[in-house]
């Protein structure tokens, strides 16, 4: 609507046609662009629905709203400039404007500004006039302060849902629909433009007779009179409700996603510091004591001790702390416990439940129970559990007297035993996956270890397929039998397997029987 603005006020030049063609053919291209990025963000092939993609969806349809409001105003300037050269059929050049914005990139007929141009070109009385044209959503008013008239656009009448019969609300009627915390905003701008002659800018909430809610934003100024005083007051009134919204959405997906990622930092916090809590903080190849661990232990007399490292390698995402761990613990009768094994899951649940389970390991193994016997009191264990999950482990139990190594696995890759350049995994026992089945029975079995030999325990992330993980540990057996301390073993392994993707985090236990080497 233009201005009825006195003589003081002299209007500003009409921009050219040629420069509002160009900034409509941007937004065509703009609106192309953001309808494939729509679409891609759309397509969720996993079913995924997080609070990130709900973000950037609501991003999407945001720029959408935006991007057609665009496009309807830069049609409704056109409109209102003088034709410089000859034109098409008007009706056509309107719903040109917004349809080819909307389908440009293929977007449905009926949908956004194409399908609101087309609805406004096939009402009766042409665009101006339809429920769908192009001015559907923005509307003009003017209050004349000498005459008390009161004059709105068809537009304004069909925003406020009111019959244009009834005529349009004054001034003093316009309050009552209006929320009750937005009247100030209201009463501020009318004042401010009528008694200090400032520009009308801002926005509040109606309650039409229909009971529908709408977001309106008010501009607009005072029409002086020939002495300076305010003649009337006029305004363009805009239906921002559907911006409105994609704006909350946005702010509300935002705000979850930001309070997930809080959540997941303080529970990966947390799931560090369980697991830092029990896993033996090794940084080098250390011995066990000899025998002074507890009371009564006597020294392991002509026995062949083991030199021991471990390392943990990270995940490829940083957030997926997971229930794998590896241990060695020396035991009242001078046997040594080896361990390692991972949980299902991530997170605080599954540190927490290694944690738990590494407890009970432990405390049965310092009361005298073989390896076998142990993974079966281990499976009872979680068939009670009241957040049950599967488990797969390897327990052994190393006499340095004899250099016996008896074992037990559960669902996990064997041992690798290396030897003189050369290397294979244990024979398996019989075991399946701790929580798998109630009332599984577990076998152990008996290997007997030569000085020097190296016993590789890992808990099958290594790599993305545990038996992968096997084949390519075993190609490293001459470096492997050729190294000087378990610490270097475990550095060889981490230079062998650093880069490769793992899903979860994986353990890497290593020991070695002190005597001559290879």
């Amino acid at each position: 609507m233009p201005s009825p603005r006195s003589a003081d006020h002299p209007a500003v030049s009409s921009p050219q046609r040629d420069t509002v063609d160009s900034l409509i053919s941007q937004t065509r291209r703009l609106r192309g662009g953001l309808d494939a990025v729509r679409r891609d963000t759309a397509a969720d092939p996993g079913g995924a629905d997080d609070a990130r993609l709900r973000w950037q969806r609501a991003l999407c349809e945001l720029a959408v709203h935006q991007l057609d409001d665009l496009g309807r105003h830069l049609g409704e300037l056109r409109e209102g400039l003088p034709a410089d050269h000859p034109e098409t059929d008007a009706e056509t050049s309107r719903a040109g404007t917004a349809a080819e914005a909307g389908t440009a990139a293929g977007a449905p007929a009926g949908s956004g500004a194409a399908g609101r141009a087309a609805g406004g070109a096939e009402a009766t009385g042409g665009a101006r006039t339809g429920r769908g044209s192009l001015l559907s959503r923005v509307g003009s008013a003017e209050w004349n302060l000498l005459t008390d008239e009161v004059t709105w656009s068809d537009e304004l009448f069909r925003i406020f849902g009111r019959d244009p019969g009834d005529g349009g609300l004054t001034l003093d009627e316009l309050p009552s629909w209006v929320f009750a915390e937005d009247q100030p905003i209201l009463t501020g701008m009318v004042t401010d433009c009528l008694v200090d002659g400032k520009p009308i800018d801002g926005e509040f909430r109606v309650v039409r007779a229909d009971e529908v809610v709408r977001t309106i934003h008010m501009a607009g100024e005072p029409v002086l009179d020939d002495d300076g005083g305010t003649a009337s007051m006029w305004a363009v009134l805009r239906d921002v409700s559907e911006l409105r919204r994609s704006e909350r959405a946005v702010r509300e997906s935002r705000d979850t996603l930001r309070h997930q990622q809080r959540i997941a930092r303080t529970e990966r916090r947390l799931a560090v510091e369980a697991r830092e809590a029990v896993l033996p903080p090794w940084r080098g190849s250390l011995r066990l004591p000899s025998g002074d661990g507890f009371p009564g232990a006597g020294p392991a007399a002509g026995g062949a001790a083991l030199d021991l490292a471990a390392h943990c390698l990270p995940s490829e995402s940083s957030d997926r702390i997971g229930g794998e761990w590896y241990d060695a613990l020396e035991l009242p009768d001078g046997r040594t416990l080896l361990s390692v094994g991972g949980l299902t899951g991530h997170g605080v649940a599954a540190t927490c439940g290694m944690a738990m389970l590494l407890g009970a390991v432990r405390g049965m193994a310092v009361a005298g129970i073989e390896p076998g016997s142990l993974m079966g009191r281990l499976n009872q264990l979680l068939a009670v559990s009241a957040q049950p999950s599967l488990v797969g482990a390897v327990c052994a139990q190393y006499d340095p007297r004899t250099r016996t190594l008896v074992w037990a696995q559960a669902g996990h890759p064997a041992p690798l035993l290396f030897r003189q350049g050369a290397g294979r995994p244990l024979r398996s026992p019989a075991g399946v996956l701790l929580g798998a089945t109630a009332g599984a029975a577990y076998a152990q079995a008996e290997e007997r270890l030569e000085p020097g030999d190296l016993l590789v325990l890992h808990t099958g992330r290594l790599a993305r397929e545990a038996e992968g993980a096997t084949e390519r540990l075993l190609t490293l057996a001459p470096r492997l039998t050729a190294a000087r301390s378990p610490q270097e073993c475990v550095r060889i392994v981490a230079e062998a397997f650093g880069d490769e993707p793992r899903e979860s985090d994986a353990c890497v236990l290593i020991a070695r029987v002190a005597g001559t080497g290879a």
